[in-house]
């Protein structure tokens, strides 16, 4: 049972992170390449100040997963290195801790453009 409450948990948290972004789209002016890139930084900014650990500890995969969970890695990374390299840290850490999300995402970026021979529109 409690495995259904992590999956409940898990989609409330993930659609509420999607409900803002599809409000900010029907809402505002901001393309969809701001809004992905504010939810970056919100990500960082949040895991930064400490707000974001509670909602990825209640929400698991649903606050890790998309970009919010990435500031948040990123901030948590550097954050971790920074206690242990001091200022050296501050470089490293973010690209240490989201080192396999950054290689996931260009091999299967390349696996893609391998199998759908990406080309111009025009």
């Amino acid at each position: 049972m409690d495995t259904f409450f992590q999956f409940i948990r898990a989609f409330l948290v993930g659609g509420v992170i999607c409900l803002i972004g599809q409000i900010l789209i029907d809402k505002t002016g901001l393309t969809p390449a701001k809004i992905l890139t504010a939810y970056v930084v919100a990500g960082v900014i949040l895991g930064a100040v400490g707000l974001y650990q509670p909602i990825a500890e209640w929400g698991g995969s649903g606050a890790t997963v998309p970009l919010t969970g990435f500031g948040y890695n990123l901030a948590k990374g550097v954050k971790d290195a920074v206690e242990s390299n001091r200022w050296l840290g501050a470089l490293t850490g973010g690209a240490k801790a989201a080192a396999g999300g950054i290689t996931a995402a260009i091999f299967f970026g390349w696996m893609a453009a391998l199998v759908f021979k990406p080309g111009d529109k025009s």
